[in-house]
């Protein structure tokens, strides 16, 4: 019995030993980058394939994993082992589950909570937006705002990001579902950005309210899958980027009622073979990337720094990357990217990217035992 007692307390004291050396190296090693020194802090590890990270106001964090469930995490970064209950039916099949989670930015008077998800329904699933308010350990009040029609058994291409921008407006990003052809259509949800009040109501300007045989919700089409959103903290516009085909990732501005051309135009080719998409690169009427990646570096996550901690990015767009393993940062004038710092590379996967209320830039591995990281900087 004393020597199993002693086994067990010498695992324990081995694995403490482990943890506090990964927090110590993380402490203690300082990653340089053209403008700012910083250290790369593991806060939190064991989440299974995290997707989005939202804030709450107790300190508190909002984690949802792909594989459908939501997490909370303490204000010391642990993981409560019970996911929040009352959601509604997440399909976790290929690359959808559940997405983006993000708060009301009346948070504090109404307690709303948005998240995006694929949902079952007639032909198969798709991507759908609900919120709801965070009771204890249960999401209560809920309520399904959108749900992308038609619904297909593909495993492809879900989008799932939501922003709001300044004026209130809600916008979730949609994927073309694996169906090319299905973004160039305005009877079709796919390969688009929605535009809804934040009940799920559809504005009256949307651009194609009036506009016959089209879904009053698409605010954009020619898109994608676009897995990263951000309101620009100046201008107001919304900025996203999406993953090309092989080759011709980018980075857009979205308007109203624009098309940015996929699959007619694009800056990638057709897997394996290297072959022209569409017309090729350019055409008359549809809009050009502000910046493309060729070849790919499959991006997720998006933010634009603020705050005091990082003054030489200040106003920076960083970018996550999944097949890339780094995190992108791209320096901007008004709406052209001027140069573009690759860091973090070969890490890990990066889902998403965060500017947290503490000024830090926080990041989420897309990874069975995927991690939650924070950026500090380092001062010369």
């Amino acid at each position: 019995m004393r020597v199993q007692i002693f086994r067990t307390l010498q695992i324990l004291l081995i694995g403490t030993a482990a943890c506090f050396n990964t927090w110590a190296q993380d402490r203690s090693s300082v990653i340089s980058s053209e403008k700012q020194a910083f250290r790369l802090v593991t806060l939190l590890n064991g989440l299974e394939n995290p997707w989005s990270l939202a804030f709450l106001p107790d300190g508190q964090m909002l984690v949802t994993e792909r594989a459908g469930r939501l997490r909370l995490v303490s204000q010391d970064f642990k993981l409560n082992p019970k996911p929040i209950d009352g959601l509604p039916e997440v399909v976790a099949q290929g690359q959808g589950g559940l997405f983006d989670v993000v708060l009301h930015p009346q948070y504090a008077q109404n307690g709303w909570i948005y998240w995006a998800y694929n949902a079952p329904g007639q032909g198969g699933w798709g991507t759908a937006m609900a919120r709801g308010k965070l009771q204890g350990h249960r999401m209560t009040d809920v309520q399904v705002l959108f749900s992308m029609q038609p619904k297909t058994r593909s495993s492809h291409h879900f989008g799932g990001r939501i922003v709001f921008d300044q004026a209130g407006f809600l916008y979730l990003t949609l994927g073309d579902r694996g169906d090319k052809d299905r973004a160039q259509k305005l009877n079709d949800h796919a390969g688009s950005v929605i535009r809804l009040h934040d009940d799920g109501r559809v504005p009256e300007d949307n651009p194609f309210v009036k506009r016959e045989g089209a879904l009053a919700e698409k605010w954009t089409l020619g898109n994608r899958n676009m897995q990263g959103a951000a309101v620009h903290p100046q201008t107001g516009q919304l900025w996203t980027h999406e993953h090309g085909p092989q080759g011709g990732d980018e980075v857009n501005v979205m308007r109203s009622g624009l098309n940015y051309g996929w699959p007619v135009i694009t800056y990638g080719v057709n897997y394996g073979l290297g072959t022209k998409i569409g017309v090729g690169q350019a055409k008359v009427g549809l809009e050009q990337p502000l910046h493309a990646w060729v070849p790919s570096i499959a991006p997720s996550g998006m933010a634009f720094v603020s705050g005091s901690h990082f003054p030489q990015w200040q106003g920076n767009l960083l970018v996550g990357a999944l097949r890339g393993q780094m995190l992108v940062r791209l320096t901007l004038d008004g709406e052209k990217v001027l140069g573009e710092e690759r860091l973090l590379q070969g890490r890990s996967r990066l889902r998403d990217v965060r500017m947290g209320p503490d000024g830090f830039v926080y990041l989420l591995t897309d990874e069975a035992q995927g991690a939650l990281l924070r950026l500090e900087p380092v001062k010369p």
